[in-house]
């Protein structure tokens, strides 16, 4: 009976949701082209909460006392699941946009939102041309006061853990000298993963970690930069595990 309950449920909340998203995003990017993205801030960062209260899960999120939110930044996040775009723009309390696989921006209503809000498009294997030009473009943010979302895993993961991370973001911020701040998402994968329509009932916690300044590091140390960054997000995610087993 619980199993049908739940199966009801999910039905009745993509139908909801999917008319909700539809609707505020095609309202949104139509908003977008005679508003500026600054002002418009406000009704994206409403339309993402809404969605994840639609879809019927809690939300908190935990800034940590070294967490310098004057310093526009380049945020470092696990990847679980298809709400993590939202999760982390209600979370993070700047201006603040992301890189995003090409792929993306042909979805429709969803795609066109990102390329008129202005995320990255990244190629998968673009080698050091793309490297190149990511680099001038997440220049070009940070300048404007605009702070970069990165899933450093580059996938979702398929089993709740904190995959291996790619070094691309974190030569990014060493070569930029930009501070890095780790975020864990917690909770995200028992409400949905990778693979499954399901939407189960459950909370989503954010911690969002201490400002790593990158001042002073050199090519050498990206490895290292990498290690610690991996190792602070994962401490929550592997606790939250633990917890709800």
């Amino acid at each position: 009976m619980k199993g049908f309950y739940l199966i009801l449920r999910c039905l009745i909340i993509w139908v909801i949701s999917g008319l909700h998203f539809f609707t505020v995003c095609t309202f949104l990017v139509i908003l977008g082209v005679f508003v500026d993205p600054r002002i418009n801030d406000w009704p994206q960062r409403l339309f993402c909460r809404n969605i994840l209260r639609l879809a019927g899960v809690g939300f908190e999120k935990k800034l940590s006392p070294g967490f310098d939110n004057s310093r526009t930044s380049i945020f470092i996040c696990n990847h679980v699941n298809i709400f993590d775009a939202f999760v982390v723009y209600c979370a993070i309390p700047q201006f603040v946009r992301g890189l995003e696989l090409a792929s993306h921006f042909k979805i429709p209503a969803y795609g066109w939102m990102m390329k008129r809000f202005g995320n990255i498009p990244v190629t998968k294997g673009g080698g050091a041309s793309q490297f190149k030009k990511l680099l001038t473009q997440v220049d070009s943010n940070l300048k404007d006061n605009t702070s970069i979302i990165i899933f450093a895993e580059g996938s979702r993961t398929l089993n709740g853990h904190l995959g291996k991370f790619h070094k691309g973001a974190f030569a990014i911020a060493q070569k930029l000298k930009a501070p890095i701040v780790p975020m864990s998402i917690c909770g995200s994968f028992q409400f949905c993963r990778k693979g499954s329509w399901m939407l189960n009932p459950s909370k989503i916690t954010v911690h969002i970690h201490d400002t790593i300044e990158t001042k002073g590091l050199q090519s050498q140390d990206v490895p290292a930069l990498t290690k610690l960054v991996h190792s602070i997000v994962s401490e929550p995610i592997e606790e939250n595990i633990q917890h709800s087993s």
